[in-house]
């Protein structure tokens, strides 16, 4: 049997709770094609955990759940992760398990990915690695639909993990973050409209609205969310075109934060953490949109998911719309 062991002494539980897989990550570390690379460096990525350090860089408590390989680039993420200020007592290194690994190739115009997560640690997931008064205990519950996609029993985790948090009173997040790698030959787009109609806060891209729901057009996404399913907020993310955010009875259109992009790939979960961060400190819906396009925006700014992303203090100083310069 394998062996898991948590890392840190239990606490009492965070405002918002996530879990999911986190991978090592290795990119150029410069702008060229992967195959002619001779350096690359190392960096930590997952949507969930993305989230997490985007929530305890605007001082919110955040905590990550998940499974890692007791080996280096496993004790890497949790290092990094847990060094954010993110909450990883939960998290278990497995003795014998693998982390996963990712390759990113950011030349020129677009970003591509390549996994080598099959058989990871994360991947092995299930009800029994959740902590359930953990989940009772916190605000949020964030949700992304990687997690489902890896496998059956990471999807009955998330299946349980909402039931539990609802029935006691937590609000459920969710993201689709359709990654149709891991789909494979499977159609998931049913699991994933469920679990968009289950979610009190919904946060999802017009490409994945129209994929899952039919249609992409703001009024008509939320007509959908709010008469069908159980939604109190939605964010319809539409990347550098801004987005647009709605409660039950008002929407309103976000513009885009100015921004100088060089790799969007965590410009999302970014967002995602802005938007709740927002929610969490009873902000307007303007005001959490707003946070939203700003932690988005800045994210594209690094080859990083989530390095560009400000803290609380840079946040305040954006949203007053001050410019701090430091000589």
């Amino acid at each position: 049997m394998e062996k898991r062991t948590s890392q840190q002494s239990v606490g009492p539980s965070p405002e918002v709770v996530t879990f999911g897989e986190t991978m090592a990550v290795f990119a150029p570390t410069t702008r060229e094609p992967m195959r002619d690379a001779l350096e690359f460096r190392l960096r930590v990525a997952g949507a969930e955990s993305n989230v997490a350090i985007g929530l305890a860089r605007l001082g919110h408590s955040a905590g990550w759940m998940s499974l890692l390989g007791n080996d280096e680039l496993g004790l890497a993420i949790l290092h990094r992760i847990r060094g954010e200020g993110v909450d990883t007592s939960r998290t278990k290194l497995i003795e014998g398990g693998r982390t996963g690994v990712m390759f990113k190739d950011a030349y020129g115009q677009d970003t591509r990915v390549f996994y080598y997560r099959d058989g990871s640690a994360a991947s092995q997931m299930g009800p029994q690695d959740l902590d359930l008064p953990y989940i009772a205990g916190a605000k949020i519950l964030h949700i992304t639909g990687i997690s489902p996609a890896l496998g059956d029993s990471v999807a009955l985790a998330v299946e349980q993990s909402i039931a539990f948090a609802q029935a006691n009173g937590v609000l459920v997040s969710f993201d689709p973050n359709i990654r149709r790698k891991l789909w494979g030959n499977r159609d998931l787009s049913g699991l994933m409209e469920n679990l968009l109609l289950r979610a009190d806060i919904v946060l999802l891209g017009k490409d994945e609205a129209k994929a899952l729901l039919g249609v992409d057009e703001p009024d008509q996404v939320f007509a959908a969310l709010f008469t069908r399913g159980r939604a109190r907020w939605i964010a319809l993310k539409d990347g550098a075109k801004g987005s647009d955010v709605a409660v039950p009875g008002r929407s309103l259109f976000s513009p885009p934060h100015a921004c100088s992009p060089v790799d969007s790939v965590g410009a999302g979960d970014a967002y995602d953490a802005g938007f709740l961060a927002g929610i969490l400190s009873n902000r307007s819906l303007e005001t959490c949109g707003t946070m939203g396009g700003i932690m988005g925006a800045m994210a594209t700014q690094t080859l990083g998911d989530f390095e560009g992303v400000p803290d609380a203090a840079a946040m305040q100083r954006i949203l007053a719309g001050s410019q701090e310069i430091t000589r």
